[in-house]
C-alpha cells in the first residue's frame, strides 16, 4: 500500500527547496513552507483501509528491534551519541544517501557498527519522530505492522519514510491518507500506554477541523477517535489544551509516559511560561481519567531548566525540558543542557526507572544547538517494535499488610502461547532472588501468592516469562538489575482495606462503575443499596485483587451505596447514578 507520489513539479520544487544536504529544517514550518502548504497535495487517491483485525499500538517502553534515525551532518555529534548508546540495546537503522561517509565518521569515533544498518532513501528533515510510522500488533501480539498518518508538513520525502521502513522490515503498512480516513497527525504529539490509551494536545483536532489548510476531510473529535480506534486500537484518546509557549504544540516537549501509571511532567516556577496550562492539563487528566488498572495516575514533576541567564520561554528562553527522552529497551536517552541543572534531572530518572541505563546527550551547545529548532532527543528518533513481542502487563504492588499469601498477577501473551511464568523476589538489602512459579488462571492471566519472612519490611521483585517458542522476557525489561519494590506495613485489615479499595470511577456514573481492589486478598462480597436501604445488587468474588467493573441498572437513580465485606470487615463507597 505505497503512497502515490506528488506531481513531479511539486516533488522537484520541494526537494530542491529543502534538500537533505542544504537547509536544516526546524520542527515547525519555514517561511517557504508556509507559502507552499495550500498548494501541497497531502491526500492520496489510493485507498488504504484499516487493518482487518483488531490492533494494539505498542508502548515506548516495550521491546524494540530498531531505533530509526535520519542522518543530518549538522547534528552528527548528537546522532553519534544516540547510535553509540542504542547499538548496545537493538539495531539502529540510519536513513542516509551517504552511508560510506557516515560509516567512516562513526567508526573513527569508536562506535561499534555491528548493529548499525543503513536505509538508502531520500528525506527532508531530521524530525523522524513526527513522520515515522507507529508499531501496531494484530490481536495484541500477532503480526507487526506500521501505521502512518499524513505528515503535517509539506515534506514529501519525509512523508514516504514509513513506507520505506515497512518495506525494509517486511511489515504491512496502513496509511490514513485517503477517503474520510485522511487523518493529519504528528508523532511528537502522541503517546500510547500499549493498552488502548493515548495522549495528545488538541492540535490533532485543529489540524483536522473544517477549514484546515491540508485539504483533508473535516472531522469531529468522534471521527478522529474512530480512525485511531480502527487503525491503532486506541479506545481512549485523551486530548489536552495546547500550551501557549510551545510553538509546535507537541506533548513530548513537556510530558512523558514512563509506564502505564506514571507520567513525568515538566515543572516551571509558579506562574511562569507554560507552567499554569500544564498544571491545568494534568489536573484535567487526573480528575477525569484513570489508568488501565483503574487507579489514579502518578504524576512526577521534573524542573524545566532556564537559560544561563534565568530565562524561560515566556521571557526569551528556549523550550528546554527533560521529558523529550526516548526508551531504547534497557536504556533511556535524555536531552541535557549544562551540568549544574542536569545532575538533579538525571538522578530523578535513575530513581524513577531503577536499573535502566540513563544516558544524557547535550542538545544545547553552540556547535549543535538542536533545542533552538524546537526539538530534542525524542524528536529525532523513533522505534520499530520487535516482530514477536512477549507482552507482560503487571500493576506493581506498592504496599501490603501481610507477609503471607501476597497475591501477584500479570497478563502475559505471546503469539506461540506461554510455557511458564515466575516471580523472582528477595528482601530489600539481600543479594539473591528466590523464585515462585505462577499458575495460568485463564484469559492470559498468570497468578501466584508470595509468602515471605515474617519480619520482612520490604520486598524487591520482577516477573519472568517464557513463551512456547522459547523466547523469554522480564518486566521490568531491565530485570534483575531493575525491579519493583513493595513495603509491608502493620495496618489492621480494616484500615488496609479502607485505604486500598480505590474508586469509584467514574463518579458520577451512568452505565457502569469500577473499583480497584489493590491486593485485597480473600473472598469479598459486594452489595449495592439505595438511599432507602433497599438491596439492589449482591455478588461474591473469590479474590479481590485487581479491577472490578459493575454494570448499573438503568432504573437505578441518585445515590448508591456500595459495600465491600470480607475478612477485613466492611468498606463503604458512595456512587452517584444519573
Amino acid at each position: 500500500m505505497n503512497k502515490l507520489l506528488l506531481p513531479l513539479f511539486l516533488v522537484l520544487f520541494a526537494t530542491t527547496a529543502i534538500s537533505q544536504n542544504n537547509q536544516v529544517l526546524p520542527k515547525g514550518f519555514t517561511e517557504s513552507e508556509k507559502d507552499l502548504i495550500t498548494e501541497f497535495q497531502f491526500k492520496s487517491t489510493n485507498i488504504t483501509p484499516p487493518p482487518e483485525f483488531p490492533v494494539r499500538t505498542m508502548a515506548e517502553w516495550e521491546e524494540i528491534e530498531y531505533l530509526v534515525i535520519r542522518w543530518t551532518p549538522s547534528f552528527q555529534n548528537i546522532l553519534r551519541q544516540i547510535v553509540a548508546a542504542a547499538v548496545e540495546e537493538c539495531k539502529v537503522l540510519i536513513t542516509t544517501e551517504n552511508s560510506g561517509a557516515v560509516t567512516s565518521y562513526l567508526t573513527s569515533n569508536g562506535v561499534d557498527m555491528t548493529n548499525v544498518e543503513f536505509l538508502d532513501a531520500p528525506s527532508n528533515s531530521i524530525w523522524i519522530r513526527d513522520y515515522a510510522g507507529n508499531t501496531v500488533y494484530t490481536n495484541d501480539v500477532g503480526e507487526r505492522a506500521l501505521v502512518d498518518w499524513i505528515y503535517n508538513r509539506p515534506r514529501p520525502l519525509d512523508d514516504q519514510m514509513p513506507t520505506f521502513h515497512a518495506n525494509y522490515t517486511n511489515s504491512p503498512i496502513y496509511i490514513t491518507n485517503s477517503g474520510s480516513n485522511d487523518l493529519v497527525n504528528t508523532g511528537g504529539n502522541f503517546m500510547s500506554d500499549g493498552m488502548g490509551n493515548a495522549f495528545a494536545s488538541k492540535l490533532v483536532l485543529e489540524e483536522n477541523e473544517a477549514g484546515n489548510p491540508y485539504g483533508v476531510t473535516p472531522k469531529s473529535e468522534a471521527d478522529i477517535d474512530n480512525i485511531m480506534l480502527e487503525y491503532q486500537g486506541i479506545s481512549n484518546y485523551i486530548k489536552m489544551d495546547q500550551v501557549p509557549y510551545d510553538p509546535i504544540d507537541h506533548i513530548d516537549m513537556h510530558m512523558k509516559l514512563l509506564d502505564e501509571e506514571t507520567i513525568l511532567v515538566s515543572k516551571y516556577p509558579p506562574g511562569v511560561a507554560d507552567g499554569p496550562q500544564i498544571e491545568a492539563n494534568i489536573d484535567y487528566v487526573t480528575s477525569t481519567f484513570q489508568t488501565p488498572f483503574g487507579t489514579d495516575y502518578k504524576i512526577e514533576w521534573i524542573d524545566a531548566p532556564p537559560s544561563t541567564g534565568g530565562n524561560h520561554p515566556d521571557s526569551g528562553g528556549l523550550y528546554r525540558t527533560y521529558t523529550n527522552s526516548v526508551f531504547v529497551n534497557g536504556t533511556v536517552i535524555v536531552p541535557t543542557y549544562r551540568p549544574e541543572v542536569d545532575t538533579e534531572a538525571l538522578a530523578l530518572y535513575e530513581e524513577l526507572l531503577p536499573g535502566y541505563n540513563i544516558v544524557g546527550i547535550d542538545v544545547d551547545n553552540s556547535g549543535e544547538n538542536l533545542i533552538s529548532l524546537n526539538g530534542a532527543i525524542h524528536c529525532i528518533s523513533h522505534a520499530i517494535g520487535v516482530s514477536d513481542p512477549l507482552w507482560i502487563v503487571h500493576q506493581p504492588i506498592e504496599e501490603v499488610n501481610t507477609t503471607m499469601d501476597i497475591p501477584v498477577d500479570a497478563m502475559i501473551k505471546h503469539n506461540s502461547g506461554i510455557n511458564s511464568a515466575k516471580v523472582f523476589w528477595r528482601e530489600s538489602g539481600t543479594q539473591n532472588y528466590q523464585e515462585t512459579v505462577m499458575s495460568f488462571e485463564g484469559d492470559d492471566v498468570w497468578v501466584t501468592d508470595l509468602t515471605v519472612a515474617s519480619n520482612a519490611t520490604s520486598i524487591e521483585y520482577y516477573i519472568w516469562a517464557e513463551a512456547n517458542s522459547g523466547k523469554t522476557m522480564t518486566r521490568p525489561i531491565v530485570a534483575p538489575e531493575g525491579y519493583w519494590t513493595f513495603d509491608i506495613t502493620s495496618l489492621s485489615s480494616g484500615d488496609w482495606a479502607q485505604q486500598h479499595i480505590a474508586g469509584p470511577y467514574p463518579n458520577p456514573a451512568s452505565e457502569e462503575v469500577s473499583f480497584n481492589l489493590n491486593n485485597i486478598s480473600g473472598e469479598i462480597t459486594i452489595t449495592i443499596h439505595n438511599v432507602l436501604g433497599q438491596k439492589l445488587y449482591e455478588n461474591t468474588i473469590e479474590n479481590g485483587n485487581g479491577k472490578i467493573t459493575m454494570n448499573l441498572n438503568p432504573q437505578w437513580k441518585g445515590a448508591l451505596f456500595v459495600t465491600f465485606s470480607g475478612e477485613f470487615g466492611k468498606v463503604h463507597k458512595k456512587v452517584l447514578k444519573f
